[in-house]
């Protein structure tokens, strides 16, 4: 999706470079790369702490997305199409979230998970 905000963002207004233009490629690229950096993490809470990370950066891409479809640099379907499959990813990561706190003692949880 990095790939798309890139070249959805390349036909923004010139004065939007440095402004929305840079923000919604860092911020759709940072969570990918936050997710990579604690990968290979050996402490649990550290993934945990990835994965909310990357969590926040596709909540801000998604507003980027939002200002750029009120400034009308994008079609409405355009941007609800990208919300959707962020909000999917959302999703995910909150999955991922889950099962890795799976890996903590219980008293170290923040998500209830039932034991079967």
């Amino acid at each position: 999706m990095h790939i798309e905000v890139c070249d959805l963002s390349d036909d923004w207004p010139r004065l939007e470079r440095f402004e929305l233009t840079g923000q919604v490629r860092r911020s759709s690229n940072s969570s990918p790369d936050q997710l990579a950096e604690k990968h290979d993490d050996r402490h649990i809470k550290n993934k945990i702490e990835g994965v909310n990370g990357a969590g926040g950066e596709v909540g801000e891409a998604i507003h980027h997305l939002y200002i750029a479809s009120l400034n009308k640099y994008n079609e409405a379907p355009t941007y609800i199409s990208l919300k959707g499959r962020y909000k999917e990813c959302v999703r995910m990561l909150n999955g991922m979230e889950r099962s890795l706190e799976r890996q903590l003692p219980k008293r170290e949880r923040r998500w209830f998970t039932p034991e079967p």
